[in-house]
């Protein structure tokens, strides 16, 4: 299961970012209300997979929504083919 499957539906934020950090594997055999703290606080490793997250939504991998959350998921349409 990767990525793409994960966030399949809209996602928000905390989940989108614990699924792109299991995919990275920083959070291998953890689940995710023992890393909750990660995106919660403010701290290097969830400042830099909430970027991620948003480098992937300018990419034209994710999409972004503010309302009800700030939710991500991932484009139906396959992302690479505009770069060609």
């Amino acid at each position: 299961m990767g990525l793409a499957h994960a966030l399949a539906e809209w996602t928000d934020v905390d989940s989108a970012q614990y699924e792109l950090g299991r995919t990275l594997g920083l959070f291998t055999d953890r689940t995710f209300m023992q890393v909750k703290w990660v995106f919660w606080s403010d701290n290097p490793v969830g400042a830099a997979l909430v970027d991620m997250l948003h480098a992937l939504v300018k990419a034209g991998v994710l999409e972004h929504r503010d309302e009800p959350d700030h939710q991500f998921r991932w484009k139906t349409a396959t992302p690479l083919d505009g770069l060609r």
